[in-house]
């Protein structure tokens, strides 16, 4: 009784999202391409012209966007300022992208999909929900997956939730990490990270609330990182070789993680520490190029707001 309820709780979800909006067959895709024109128009008169944004090493950008190779998926990351990072990043001078080529991405649904207005207009811009705290094997997760061997674009924000402090990258949840190792072909990560939006956007702008539309006369800069490629077969080898020291010199003792399965790979080693050990590896490595980049954001910033 218990799974047949959840059953239906998760189908209700499902049905409230709209998948099939989000399909391109939908009315010949014709309201996919009015709202991600629309849209685009309304980011880069925000982002380029209201307010002086500053792009570096576009060209790698543009590059995987338009000319990857076929079949091979890709995924970009950044660092998560603001509630409108995204679309408003992608209003940056010398950047455009079609229906067909245009990024999807991820959407919390707790404010995204709370009703059917709203769940049909994200479909149409290409956002996929998804249930915060929910973990890395939620349905919708699944459809993230199937937009990446479809060949797919996906952007995400991998520390899961905004941040203004003037702090590191946070760690990383472990949702790309899961996409990266569970993707028929191994996507390209692209880290691209910027500082400015915190300021078109700030958190605490009149009695503790954000502006109710987008501020401007400020200087935003933008930083696309170099391509990352993992060889999953290396990795997953030296995952072996690592959980296996550990499990000779001391049996771990402790239950398997609540989110992965727990099953022998070969030789008898624990999956879900095999796992663990590469969820951990590649996030770390992408948190660590994050946070270069992110310095060399601020750095520009300062830089830009220094000339005013």
């Amino acid at each position: 009784m218990a799974k047949a309820r959840e059953t239906g709780a998760g189908a209700m979800v499902i049905s409230r999202t709209l998948p099939w909006a989000a399909k391109s067959s939908h009315l010949g895709e014709f309201p996919r391409r009015l709202v991600l024109k629309s849209g685009s128009a309304l980011c880069k008169l925000i982002t380029s012209f209201l307010n002086t944004s500053h792009v570096y090493n576009l060209d790698t950008l543009n590059r995987l966007v338009h000319s990857r190779p076929p079949g091979t998926p890709l995924i970009t990351v950044s660092n998560h300022m603001t509630t409108l990072d995204d679309p408003l990043m992608w209003g940056m001078k010398g950047f455009s992208a079609d229906a067909k080529l245009a990024r999807w991405t991820l959407a919390a649904d707790d404010i995204c999909f709370t009703n059917p207005i709203l769940s049909y207009f994200f479909r149409l811009g290409k956002c996929i929900p998804i249930t915060r705290g929910a973990g890395i094997y939620q349905p919708h997760m699944y459809e993230a997956l199937e937009r990446l061997n479809e060949g797919d674009w996906l952007h995400t924000f991998p520390e899961g939730k905004i941040s203004q402090e003037n702090g590191p990258i946070r760690r990383l949840k472990w949702g790309v990490a899961s996409l990266i190792e569970r993707a028929l072909v191994p996507p390209i990560v692209l880290p691209i990270c910027h500082s400015g939006f915190e300021k078109v956007m700030p958190e605490n702008y009149l009695f503790g609330r954000r502006p109710l539309l987008p501020l401007w006369s400020k200087n935003i800069s933008i930083v696309v990182g170099e391509p990352i490629q993992f060889d999953l077969r290396s990795l997953r080898q030296t995952a072996e070789e690592a959980v296996r020291r550990v499990y000779s010199t001391q049996h771990d003792e402790s239950p398997p993680l609540p989110e992965l399965p727990c099953k022998s790979a070969l030789g008898g080693l624990p999956e879900d520490r095999v796992v663990q050990w590469l969820y951990s590896h590649m996030s770390d490595h992408i948190r660590i190029v994050m946070q270069e980049l992110v310095i060399k954001a601020k750095a520009l910033n300062n830089k830009m707001d220094s000339h005013i």
